[in-house]
């Protein structure tokens, strides 16, 4: 049976009107007859400016309203909502022009959903992850080293331009230490193995960011290194000279190369390409960078970029305050391109002992990570930031880092709309009990990575200890606690399909169903439900943007972002959940990947 549904029907602004009252069910039936069956049987990306889109099953589109109420159809005039309801019922009230409007439906067992945001990604390094594939070699047995060296060696061979040139940069995003035989870090020797490489400046960045393996060429041309980075590591060989891996904050020693238009574009090309082939037509960039944004920008005023972006501006800790300089960016390219919010990082990362932690770590008890942000430097920032109309969205994923800066929040948000600001915490991954608490009272969103979960769940014991373990990932304490949270899986850390967060945030498994706490999930009691899970890729992450009011749900008057799926995620077996297909991705009214 269908829910009712609470909105009825408005007409658009092109549609006239003078006359009369028309009986929405007329253009229906006519539509049915001329339509209904061989609409069935199409794939199209080529729909009309008006049509109407249905499930066969009853009540199979979950609009993700505030009721979470169930539909059996979406009916489009351009790139707007102007109609959500059943054949024959809801729909019925609806007063349009008398023009034949064509039915689509999908295949049976489907269902619909919002078009999907991941709410913390990077997606032109996602592109450059894929243009050399520094992953591929977690799978091989013996030296990885020799692999990744082959990797980029062949990617030289393979463009002329760059064999024929050896002072060209190559960069590259994706090595991981943590899965390689070997356990050690990587070091500029390694990239010396093959004559083809040997001379030539490389830059590899780490799959989680935080990190950057180089070769001897390119430590040459940035010498001479400072003896120690605070918030950050130089990694020395036994001489006492820069191996070439710099962690966290001393990535900024080493000069990276100016893009040009033509990389950027090949980068976005292939994120895109696997964001719409996903059902993801919102992405929420965590850190983009000055000539990054300004190419997303380009993109947007010749109406040319293909997705969705938020843009968390990226702020070095070391560089002069900009808040009251640069003005945001807000729906440009027909409400394409938001940047509103600043991205800062308040320490580094669990995997490389960055994590700034409270105790010591449980595996290496001589440290305790490190901050990467002072208080001093988060009270000062913080509320100019603010103050100048600027979302303040922090990095923080050890327990120490989530506590200094939902301290610092809590004395810059004193006396203000937070609604108005709404800051988050980016990961929010290892919580005192105390500070799960916080979130909903100060309104903090809480922007998460359910996929971590399900690839952290295996080591990170080892390095927290039983007792710490515990607030890891509580996704259910932070809810319960009247906070909001936003899901994302900071591709190319993970892989960007939403549906794999969705599983792992309600299961807390493996793919293959296991965890190190058996087939039930890794602290079970932290689960989501579906309906949270749903919401935390559709309207969380659009209030997390400031775009609720036009994203995040199939609701009249809503920009028409929806996804068709291959089955009902919110029915299935949780082991189908992984093998639905995305059968179509509609941004503004039009199918940009797959069709109906």
């Amino acid at each position: 049976m269908e829910e009712k549904h609470k909105d009825k029907v408005a007409a658009p602004s092109t549609v006239k009107q003078s006359r009369g009252r028309l009986v929405f069910f007329l253009a229906v039936l006519l539509a049915a007859v001329g339509y209904g069956l061989q609409s069935r049987q199409q794939l199209s990306k080529d729909v009309p400016d008006a049509y109407i889109l249905c499930t066969p099953d009853d009540a199979k589109v979950y609009t993700v309203d505030t009721a979470n109420s169930r539909a059996q159809c979406v009916a489009v005039n351009g790139s707007y909502i102007i109609g959500v309801g059943s054949l024959g019922g809801s729909l019925n009230d609806t007063y349009l022009d008398a023009s034949r409007m064509p039915v689509f439906y999908t295949p049976a067992g489907s269902s619909i959903v919002p078009g999907m945001t991941d709410s913390h990604c990077h997606i032109l390094e996602y592109g450059a992850s894929k243009i050399i594939p520094l992953e591929e070699g977690k799978t091989i047995k013996g030296t990885f080293f020799r692999k990744v060296v082959a990797s980029i060696r062949n990617y030289i061979l393979k463009n002329p331009d760059i064999h024929a040139n050896k002072s060209k940069i190559i960069e590259g995003w994706g090595w991981d230490h943590t899965v390689w035989p070997e356990k050690r870090w990587p070091s500029a020797a390694d990239l010396e193995e093959d004559p083809v490489i040997r001379g030539r400046p490389v830059v590899l960045q780490s799959k989680d960011g935080h990190g950057i393996w180089v070769s001897r060429a390119t430590l040459e041309a940035n010498m001479p290194f400072i003896q120690d980075m605070e918030g950050g590591v130089i990694a020395r060989d036994a001489n006492g000279d820069a191996s070439g891996l710099f962690l966290d904050n001393a990535q900024d020693l080493v000069e990276l190369p100016k893009a040009t238009d033509e990389s950027l574009y090949k980068k976005l090309d292939v994120t895109v390409k696997t964001a719409l082939s996903f059902g993801l037509t919102s992405l929420h960039d965590a850190a983009l960078k000055p000539e990054s944004l300004a190419f997303f920008e380009r993109q947007a005023a010749q109406g040319t970029l293909p997705i969705r972006i938020y843009g968390m501006r990226f702020f070095n800790e070391t560089e002069e305050y900009w808040g009251d300089k640069v003005k945001p960016i807000i729906g440009a390219g027909d409400g394409r391109l938001h940047s509103r919010s600043v991205k800062m990082f308040g320490d580094g990362a669990l995997r490389t002992g960055g994590a700034a932690l409270y105790e010591p770590y449980f595996d290496n008890p001589s440290t305790n990570g490190f901050m990467r942000l002072s208080n001093e430097a988060m009270d000062n920032l913080i509320p100019r930031f603010l103050r100048d109309g600027w979302q303040v969205n922090v990095h923080a994923i050890g327990d120490r880092a989530n506590g200094l800066v939902l301290d610092a929040f809590e004395r810059a948000l004193d006396g203000v709309d937070v609604v108005a600001l709404r800051p988050r915490l980016e990961h929010a991954q290892l919580l005192s009990e105390s500070d799960m608490k916080r979130f909903g009272r100060l309104g903090v969103i809480a922007s998460v990575q359910p996929t971590h979960v399900t690839d952290d769940m295996w080591y990170a014991e080892d390095r927290l200890g039983p007792e710490r373990i515990k607030g890891l990932y509580a996704f259910r304490s932070i809810l319960d606690n009247n906070a909001r949270i936003t899901l994302g899986s900071d591709f190319p850390v993970e892989g960007p399909n939403p549906l794999a967060g969705f599983f792992a945030a309600i299961t807390r498994v493996a793919v293959d169903g296991s965890s190190p706490h058996g087939p039930g999930g890794w602290f079970p009691e932290q689960k989501l439900t579906r309906q949270e899970a749903l919401r935390g890729l559709t309207i969380d992450p659009a209030y997390a943007s400031f775009t609720e009011e036009t994203l995040g749900s199939l609701e009249v008057g809503k920009r028409c972002d929806l996804v068709v799926l291959s089955q009902d995620i919110m029915t299935i077996p949780v082991d189908q959940i992984l093998k639905t297909k995305v059968l179509a991705t509609v941004m503004d009214g039009k199918p940009v990947y797959g069709g109906f």
